[in-house]
């Protein structure tokens, strides 16, 4: 889900900074994981590996972007391939996105 989706399904619980803060809390901790779609949007998943932990993600999978109904999909058995970057480069992030027409789109 998107942070906008979530401030308009919460905003009697929470407003936007604390739902931020909550949302900043839970990736730091390894809870869900944050994606920006083809709109530069930011959305939001939960981990399913269990491997993910504070400061520590394992989430190097690709995502889905429909381009006609806005879906994003994660794609947990497409892992991103590794990059042997340059002498004293350190990866933090991985974050891979690819968009078409998802199936129900399409029929």
């Amino acid at each position: 889900m998107s942070q906008p989706e979530l401030e308009k399904r919460y905003r009697k619980y929470a407003d936007r900074v604390t739902l931020y803060r909550v949302l900043s809390a839970f990736e730091e901790k390894g809870l869900i994981h944050k994606v920006i779609d083809t709109h530069g949007t930011a959305r939001y998943a939960l981990c399913n590996d269990h491997n993910c932990h504070e400061g520590h993600h394992h989430d190097e999978h690709v995502h889905f972007n429909c381009s006609k109904c806005d879906t994003l999909v994660c794609l947990e058995d497409v892992h991103i391939p590794a990059v042997k970057l340059p002498r004293n480069y350190m990866a933090v992030k991985y974050n891979l996105n690819i968009e078409g027409v998802c199936n129900n789109c399409k029929a």
